[in-house]
Parts: structure tokens; sequence; C-alpha cells
């Protein structure tokens, strides 16, 4: 068997672990309580208008929230690394050859597990409380499985490459802050139309804005590009943006990965562990 066999069936087989520990006993329920948050958010927004539009709130949001939750599988990524460099889980994974490839992809398998679960909690209700959206074609499930796939690829690649250059799960805390205002701003809730021109454009530099609009060009009928950008789905725009991220993030979470393996050592785990218990106490 090749290596690379090798390294995706030993990381394919850690990530479907820890999948199914992490949404086994108690744990579960903190999994499902954003979901279901979101989702009774949406049930609330289902008959209030958008302007002269002719869509809901509710239809507008909701393919715009499957969008934000590809998203936040960042900061998904981030809070994993940080916690596994703390108890010493990424010091035992460096132990072993090639431990660092196996271990990254372990980590994009459960976040990506997670992120479709989270996406399944929303869609399946969803197409049940909204109305207008458009879901009966072949071109649909298309548009919205290649933007999946880039969006996998592209977020949690950057929360791979942010992960590796916070130590503590606090400082991962603090990171979050600006994602979340990145993910704010980005149109999931309302066209990114409703927001000052210089916020529109930074919006568009990140890849959270084109996840929101590329579902909603998969799960909304052509109508309804007239509240954005341009009055369209700009889907080569998308492709371009989203794979620019997901190239970058291929090519540089590897490298930062195993730099950050390579600064750590046992007196450094002691030394996180002592730090985190002085915080406790």
């Amino acid at each position: 068997m090749s290596l690379t066999a090798t390294l995706l069936r030993v990381g394919l087989s850690r990530g479907l672990i820890e999948l199914r520990q992490s949404f086994s006993g108690t744990e579960l329920i903190g999994q499902l309580f954003w979901p279901v948050a979101t989702l009774t958010a949406i049930h609330l927004l289902r008959d209030s208008s958008y302007g002269a539009s002719g869509f809901t709130l509710g239809t507008l949001a909701l393919p715009g929230t499957l969008g934000m939750f590809i998203a936040l599988g960042a900061l998904l990524v981030i809070q994993y690394l940080t916690a596994d460099r703390e108890d010493g889980t990424l010091l035992r994974a460096k132990a072993t050859p090639n431990g660092i490839s196996g271990y990254f992809i372990g980590k994009l398998v459960t976040a990506s597990g997670s992120t479709l679960a989270y996406l399944a909690i929303l869609l399946i209700p969803g197409l049940f409380i909204v109305d207008g959206l458009d879901v009966a074609s072949v071109g649909s499930w298309l548009t919205l499985t290649w933007v999946l796939l880039l969006g996998l690829v592209a977020t949690q690649s950057i929360g791979a490459m942010l992960g590796a250059l916070i130590s503590t799960p606090r400082g991962a805390g603090f990171v979050s802050i600006p994602v979340l205002g990145l993910v704010a701003i980005s149109g999931v809730f309302y066209p990114i139309t409703a927001l000052p021109e210089w916020l529109q454009w930074t919006a568009q530099a990140f890849p959270f804005y084109w996840l929101s609009l590329g579902m909603r060009s998969a799960l909304l009928p052509d109508s309804a590009a007239s509240v954005e950008l341009g009055e369209s789905w700009r889907h080569v725009e998308t492709i371009c943006v989203l794979g620019a991220w997901a190239a970058l993030g291929l090519i540089a979470a590897p490298m930062v990965l195993r730099r950050m393996a390579r600064r750590e050592s046992g007196s450094a785990v002691a030394e996180r562990r002592d730090k985190a218990l002085q915080r406790i106490g």
C-alpha cells in the first residue's frame, strides 16, 4: 500500500472515531444547540418580507446560514488544534512516522463530518419551514455540492493555519471574534447589498461571503439574484475566490503544521498544562 493511501486510511479512521465520540453522550447536546437555535431563528423569520423582493427573510437566510456553518468549520479546526496541543495529543502524533499528516487528515474528517451533520439538521427541516426554495433540479444539488466541497477545503485549511499559530484555547477564543465579525458582514441573514460599500468590499475578500452567495444560488430561484451585487449569482467569481483560498490552504497549512510540530516537546506541553491549571485555580 502506498504512503498516500496509508495516510488517508489512518486519517479517515481517526477522524471517524473522533466524530462518533463528539456526537455521543453529553457532547451531543452541545453539538445540537447552535443548529437548532439557528433553525428556530429561521422559523421566526419565515413570514418577514425583505423589501419588495417578494422573498421572506427566512427564505433568504436559510441558504446563507448553511454557508455560515461551513465557514465555522474553520473555528472547529482551530479549537481542535489548540486543545490537542495543550493535552499532548499533537506531541504523540509527532512521535509516529508521518503522524502529523495523518493527524491533519483526521481533523479535516472530524470537522467536515460535524459540518455535514449541522447542514443536515438545518436543511432537512428547513425545506418544510420556509417557502420559495428551488431544490427540484439536478443543477441546484450540483451547485450545492461544488460550493460545499470548495468551502470545506478553503475554510478548514484556514482554520489549520490559524490554529497552528495559537498555543492555547483562550487564544482560540480571541481569534473567533474577528472570524465571527467577518461572518456577520458576509450576507448570511440578509443580502450584502444592505451593507455600506466598504463593508461589501471587505466581505468579498474572504470566503465566507462567497459561501453564502453560492448556497443561495443553489437553493433559490434565479429571480432571487436581483437582490445580490450585480443582480447575478457570479458563479465564476465564486469558484475563483473559493478555489484560491482552498489552494492557499492546501499548500500553506501542512507547512505551518509541520513547523509547529517541530517546536512541540514534552516540556512545552507540561508548561501549557501548568498555565492551564493556574487559570483554573
